[in-house]
């Protein structure tokens, strides 16, 4: 039998497999399907909060497709006819699978034939029924929705109703270096953000931490002008999914992270309410 599934481990190599990974995902309240485009733990940030260990700067390596296909199908076989709830001490409660996670240990857009990849993914889950009743999500830092190839995977992620996640830990250039490592213009993160929502359904997920100035009252105000910009420009936005950290980070900077209470969180999303947006908000 296999240790306990929790929310607090999210180890990729739980199956043995390079791209699916099953996780008890907290946000999604049951089983989620991981799928990993970056086995080579390679990201174009590096976000101070990431769990992945030895992250490197880089892009995802080429899909190998007729692997992608088999992991997902024999696990899918696994979670939907085997015993895969009892091998992992699932509450029965929480045996559903909840949604397929496109996220993995670094920018999964960065993969080269991203659209061919949400495609085969969305078939193979059509093929088992999981959908319309579980999610088709892709989590992404946003930061590479400027080119062609990624926008034609968000029209595919389109038509199998699937949403983006959106990552924005900070409204300013400064605190994206600060939290994210990272150079987007405000400029840039506005453009991507507009041609997301034009392509599918998306959703802002926000990560607030107590580190150094983040999240100082001058980083949530100007967060809130952000948001209210988007209003002003008509985005669609489907919600802001608001959270803290949870698990332990791989990166340097650990020992100074400290999580922000759920007082704090529920605080801060009803100013965010006030503008007109929905927030979900996950301790």
């Amino acid at each position: 039998m296999q240790p306990p599934l929790t929310p607090q481990d999210h180890n990729r190599q739980i199956e043995g497999m390079t791209y699916v990974y099953p996780v008890m995902s907290r946000r999604a309240g049951g089983l989620s399907i991981g799928i990993n485009f970056n086995p080579n733990n390679a990201c174009n940030w590096r976000c101070i909060y990431c769990q992945v260990p030895d992250l490197q700067r880089g892009s995802a390596p080429d899909i190998n497709f007729t692997q992608l296909a088999d992991e997902l199908q024999r696990f899918l076989d696994y979670v939907l006819n085997g015993s895969f709830y009892s091998d992992f001490q699932v509450q029965p409660a929480h045996r559903q699978i909840k949604d397929i996670a496109i996220s993995g240990n670094g920018e999964s857009t960065s993969v080269r034939e991203f659209a061919r990849a949400i495609q085969l993914i969305g078939e193979i889950a059509t093929t088992h029924g999981l959908f319309p009743g579980c999610r088709f999500i892709l989590i992404s830092n946003g930061s590479l929705i400027h080119h062609s190839a990624t926008q034609q995977g968000l029209k595919t992620l389109h038509q199998f109703n699937g949403e983006l996640w959106f990552k924005i830990d900070s409204a300013t250039a400064a605190g994206r270096k600060l939290i994210n490592n990272c150079v987007l213009s405000d400029r840039q993160l506005l453009d991507n953000l507009t041609v997301a929502t034009g392509l599918c359904t998306t959703r802002i997920q926000t990560c607030m931490l107590h580190y150094q100035e983040a999240w100082s009252e001058q980083e949530q105000q100007a967060y809130l002008d952000l948001l209210s910009q988007i209003k002003q420009r008509q985005l669609a936005i489907a919600e802001i999914l608001l959270y803290s950290v949870a698990r332990q980070s791989f990166q340097p900077e650990a020992g100074q992270l400290k999580s922000v209470d759920i007082d704090t969180l529920n605080a801060f999303a009803n100013r965010i309410r006030a503008i007109g947006y929905s927030v979900k908000v996950t301790p």
